[in-house]
């Protein structure tokens, strides 16, 4: 047998527990149901205000708070994280770091964020529709940011091992004072691009689903199939909306959530920022548009009740794999960086789930080769330019993962335990194996 030729190795442990997504998905059901009935709480404590379901942005921006608190306290008490080698600290040192070295890094944080603040202002985008609600949060937080960052980085220099890190380098270098690593700059700059980025564009959209699922209606929702599914499936991407937020926002080494580097491969960087506005290829209008003529599954299989229930199930499970693989996360989750291998959840089944349940669900929802229209070139069109935007996810794929296998010994265990064990490479493993034992299909003419 194989598996006795070539025993299993075992899978690597996770750097992040389940508990701290779990944790935080508590926090979440438990200020939604709040949210949601905030009319009798209101009522029944004599509180001033409306009495109606806290929907507005500000709730949604609570909502942070209710999520990221129990992964915190979950990755402190229960796994105590901080104790961690990974972390670059060691509490027994309480050195006095000379002050020249923190105001260095405190200038060189600063002057990151003055850069992102002047990104943010040339760049219109950020002063249009849902990123206004962004641009107020942050512009909010920045005074409380630099008054915190100056004792919070005092005290960590006094515990770090190497307290000359990346933004030590990045101050140094405008200072003029002392000599640098531009290798230390530049991955001082990619880590923040990817923060700046994405913090932005994350708080744009966290109002619109967490309003939905505030405010729906749940009567008679279980009789309508295709009711049931969307809004289970909105539930669904709030979850990962949610979690991936505070990943985000979170990145703190006592936490051992830091970024330990950003994506050096400028193909990374192409292939994930062709995925967002507003660089997005995939949107209506785009090159890489799948949606001309089309409807959606519930409009095709309207006339099939029995199937309208399977396909929505069908859906929702993939789209529940998705927020899966985000809440395995914990504090850790972000595009583009490495903050730690994670092995557990989805990840024992394949290295890429959200990818790939993401692209099963479009395929599945949209079903691109069905057109309004009936024109068989809408259709081929349709599918082929679905089949690209599959392909750009493969090309992110192998991206990151480019970055990882360089980055961490065991992400190159997990990689190869994963090429052995996974199911899908396990599959076609077999599908292999028994077209090699049935031989050649066509067998040459006499």
């Amino acid at each position: 047998m194989d598996s006795a030729a070539h025993p299993a190795r075992q899978r690597p442990a996770s750097d992040v527990s389940s508990g701290v997504g779990l944790a935080g998905l508590a926090g979440l059901f438990v200020w939604i149901a709040v949210c949601r009935n905030w009319a009798g709480i209101a009522e029944a404590l004599a509180l001033p205000g409306p009495r109606e379901p806290m929907s507005g942005p500000y709730a949604s921006l609570a909502t942070l708070l209710f999520t990221g608190l129990p992964m915190v306290a979950w990755s402190l008490l229960i796994d105590r994280v901080h104790h961690r080698a990974s972390t670059g600290l060691d509490w027994s040192r309480k050195a006095d770091v000379p002050l020249p070295v923190s105001i260095t890094k405190i200038a060189g944080l600063w002057a990151t964020w003055a850069l992102i603040g002047f990104l943010y202002c040339v760049a219109r985008w950020y002063w249009d529709g849902n990123y206004l609600f962004a641009m107020e949060v942050l512009g909010a937080a920045l005074v409380p940011m630099i008054v915190l960052s100056v004792p919070y980085l005092m005290w960590l220099d006094r515990h770090m091992v190497q307290p000359r890190d990346h933004a030590w380098h990045f101050g140094a270098m405008l200072i003029g004072r002392e000599a640098y690593e531009p290798a230390e700059v530049r991955a001082h700059l990619r880590s923040w691009a990817v923060k700046g980025f994405f913090i932005a564009f994350m708080i744009s959209i966290l109002p619109g689903g967490f309003a939905y699922v505030v405010t729906l209606d749940l009567s008679g929702i279980t009789s309508d199939p295709v009711r049931l599914a969307g809004s289970m499936i909105e539930m669904l991407f709030v979850i990962d909306v949610q979690l991936a937020m505070v990943g985000y926002l979170v990145t703190f080494r006592p936490l051992d959530a830091h970024i330990r580097s950003a994506n050096p491969h400028v193909a990374g960087w192409v292939a994930a920022l062709i995925c967002y506005p507003p660089f997005i290829l995939m949107g209506d209008g785009g090159p890489l548009s799948y949606h001309y003529a089309t409807a959606d599954w519930a409009y095709w299989l309207a006339d099939y009740p029995p199937l309208l229930w399977v396909w929505g199930a069908g859906l929702v499970f993939l789209t529940a794999m998705y927020a899966w693989a985000t809440v395995i996360f914990g504090l850790r989750f972000s595009n583009l960086t490495y903050r730690g291998v994670i092995t557990n959840g989805p990840y024992r089944f394949t290295r890429h789930p959200a990818y790939l349940s993401k692209n099963l669900f479009w395929w599945c929802a949209t079903l691109p080769f069905l057109v309004t229209n009936d024109s068989p070139v809408d259709a081929i069109r349709n599918t082929v330019v679905m089949a690209l935007v599959s392909a750009v996810y493969f090309w992110r794929a192998k991206t990151e993962e480019k970055h990882l296998l360089a980055e961490d010994a065991k992400y190159r265990e997990y990689h190869a335990w994963m090429s052995e064990n996974a199911a899908i490479p396990r599959l076609l493993a077999r599908l292999g194996r028994i077209r090699a034992e049935r031989g050649p299909v066509l067998q040459p003419a006499e």
